[in-house]
């Protein structure tokens, strides 16, 4: 049986979407040094998803909202306790994190679905995103892009952490924890020799290069479409950053 490519087309597109938000805000990560902020962010997301969930809110809207207000408490959080503990804080996010997961885990203890609830939140099902997915993310996408580039270092840390949280919330819903992650550092990593546009350039390129080999293999090999994607990221990573030499620009 010939397998229909065009179904490919609308997880392309999600990851394009996904990659032009996280490419800069992965640039920005690495920079303040605090690379694990995207997993607590998302896993806090994913609670939220978990806590509508466990109170039947059934509309897509309801789901999204108690996502987005869930990352946002996060966010916030994330900004005092830097205030506070500045020198402490990639471990106050790691320890966010794993508060995160348990609580989530605490929530589907009784659900019998609750490990297919897991796995759908950390691998995502990138494959089976529909157009009608991609509109409304695309233009909060828009939204966030808009207001980091206009105004970047001047929104401060509590705008960096609520545009973040807006951007992971979207994220994780189309394609789970672990691919967020992945297109936040993977790319920010793998180019971290290079400098200005041309970083910001190059990191997209790999990121768009990694999410369609992926696909591709998901498709050949019938694999998880998400694990893949994660693999081609790491290993192009991988690849770029011990073959890519320091440039100025």
């Amino acid at each position: 049986m010939s397998f229909d490519w065009s179904l490919l087309v609308a997880p392309m597109v999600a990851g394009l979407l996904v990659l032009a938000t996280h490419v800069p805000f992965g640039i920005e990560v690495l920079g303040r040094g605090i690379i694990f902020i995207d997993l607590a962010i998302a896993q806090v997301a994913g609670l939220g998803v978990i806590v509508a969930q466990r109170l039947d809110w059934e509309s897509p809207f309801a789901v999204q909202a108690a996502a987005a207000v869930a990352a946002l408490a996060g966010g916030l959080l994330l900004t005092w306790t830097e205030r506070r503990w500045p020198e402490v804080q990639e471990a106050l996010i790691g320890l966010l994190f794993v508060v995160a997961a348990a609580a989530g885990i605490l929530l589907l203890a009784g659900n019998p679905h609750g490990g297919e609830h897991l796995q759908d939140l950390l691998a995502g099902q990138i494959l089976w995103v529909g157009w009608e997915r991609l509109v409304p993310v695309a233009a909060l996408y828009a939204v966030i892009l808009g207001a980091w580039f206009a105004f970047g270092k001047r929104l401060g840390r509590t705008g960096f952490y609520i545009l973040f949280a807006l951007t992971v919330t979207a994220s994780v819903q189309l394609v789970g924890v672990l691919l967020v992650f992945a297109s936040l550092i993977a790319p920010a990593v793998a180019m971290r020799r290079l400098a200005g546009s041309l970083r910001l350039a190059a990191s997209w390129g790999l990121g768009a290069a990694a999410y369609a080999a992926g696909l591709l293999v998901s498709a050949l090999f019938d694999v998880p479409a998400g694990a893949a994607i994660v693999c081609c990221l790491g290993g192009a990573g991988f690849v770029a950053l011990a073959t890519i030499s320091p440039c100025r620009s």
